[in-house]
């Protein structure tokens, strides 16, 4: 047999022209770095594979994160596999959940190196120069609850196969169990690699054989933070030599837990500096930022903070601004609580029960809704949805019990102030 060395890129869960979540109520964001992330960090991985040479490219799911809004979705698509076409590098693309066969209802031709995994059985693509054969199926519907892997082919003899597949495996914390199936299953094909998707943070699985999930491309919300990409696997003699991370993103989201543990309100502006400056200090990407910080602990003061959220929102955004004009707060959150019982404060036995007992007072929180539902119609018409957290909007959701807790917060903190 001739000795066969090749190198491929591994990615997954692009999610082509998908929103940044949550930040168009933020002012001061990139809003056209946030528009245009996910398109970037797709330009990156293109032309990554171009600069490195790869011998051919796998996408394991969701390049598209739904229906298309407009055709220019698919045209720029096309244009980026026309720049790997003439770079002589196929792509082995396989649709997910979010762009699903029954999802997409628009569609372009692809250029002749793209190839697309079937919907209706799995399906074996051989690269005979270099002995690799890559099988994989793409997804009918969105939500595909049926084990793939059990029609999946043997393992070609003489190559080195992949497997693409969308799937959560047996589970992952946060992601829909689609195409459910276990390690066993995998081996039992036994193939060299599998090349997953749908779970958005790098993993390699296991090594025998590698299971790997690349995770994203460009992450999307607080809930993606860190560094996001694709990986490039090296294959000497029908053996994976090397698979090695590469960083696409080009803008990161990050949480910054600020302890307030003994602080009073007015210390947090500097817990603040001293956070965002670390942090983009520590940010070696020279990316942007986007940061959602947390404030807690526990301390006399937690009311106070409470009652100045807004406030410290815009205090941290000064500061960031300050610190450099690509870090970014997305929010603040003050989570902040109180070391100190109702009981303890010099209080009389009777307000401290009241006090106590407001937050599953019926009648108490009956009253509030009364009095707060106007003011709340007219907040709402004139400074737009609250945001998570906001006593507004757990008003509006009908949370009183959550009003109340934050009241009482500020009013313990200033009985322990003595006003």
């Amino acid at each position: 047999m001739m000795m066969s060395s090749f190198r491929f890129l591994h990615a997954a869960d692009i999610h082509l022209d998908s929103p940044l979540y949550g930040l168009s109520r933020y002012e001061g964001l990139p809003d056209a770095e946030i528009r245009g992330a996910t398109r970037a960090a797709f330009d990156n991985l293109v032309q990554h594979a171009i600069d490195e040479a790869v011998d051919f490219v796998v996408i394991s799911g969701d390049l598209f994160d739904g229906d298309w809004k407009d055709m220019g979705t698919g045209l720029y698509f096309a244009r980026a596999m026309g720049r790997l076409d003439q770079a002589g590098i196929p792509v082995f693309l396989l649709a997910g959940n979010h762009d699903a066969a029954s999802v997409l209802t628009r569609s372009v031709p692809w250029p002749p190196n793209v190839r697309l995994f079937s919907t209706k059985k799995p399906q074996t693509h051989l690269l005979p120069d270099i002995r690799v054969a890559i099988s994989g199926q793409s997804f009918a519907t969105s939500a595909v609850t049926d084990n793939l892997v059990q029609a999946y082919p043997d393992a070609a003899p003489h190559h080195f196969n992949i497997g693409v597949l969308h799937t959560a495996l047996a589970g992952r914390q946060g992601h829909a169990a689609y195409a459910p199936c276990s390690i066993d299953d995998l081996r039992s094909k036994q193939y060299d690699y599998w090349a997953l998707g749908h779970v958005h943070e790098h993993e390699i699985v296991c090594q025998d054989p590698y299971v790997v999930f690349p995770g994203n491309t460009q992450g999307r919300s607080i809930r993606e933070t860190g560094a996001k990409g694709a990986v490039i696997v090296t294959v000497e003699d029908l053996q994976v030599t090397s698979i090695d991370r590469v960083e696409l993103d080009v803008l990161r989201w990050v949480r910054i837990e600020v302890d307030c543990t003994d602080q009073a309100a007015g210390d947090v502006p500097n817990l603040l500096r001293d956070a965002l400056t670390a942090n983009w200090q520590q940010n070696s990407a020279g990316l942007p930022l986007v940061a959602r910080i947390i404030l807690v602990g526990v301390t006399d003061d937690a009311g106070a903070m409470h009652d100045r959220a807004a406030m410290l929102r815009e205090d941290a955004r000064a500061i960031a601004s300050g610190i450099s004009p690509d870090l970014f707060i997305e929010k603040v959150r003050v989570e902040v609580g109180t070391p100190r019982k109702t009981s303890d404060l010099m209080v009389t036995d009777d307000l401290a029960n009241l006090i106590h007992q407001a937050p599953e007072d019926p009648v108490l929180t009956a009253m509030l809704a009364e009095d707060l539902t106007p003011f709340l119609l007219v907040a709402q018409t004139s400074l737009g949805p609250a945001e998570d957290q906001d006593l507004r909007r757990s008003a509006s959701e009908g949370n009183w019990s959550a009003v109340l807790n934050t009241a009482i917060l500020a009013l313990q903190s200033r009985l322990a102030r003595g006003q």
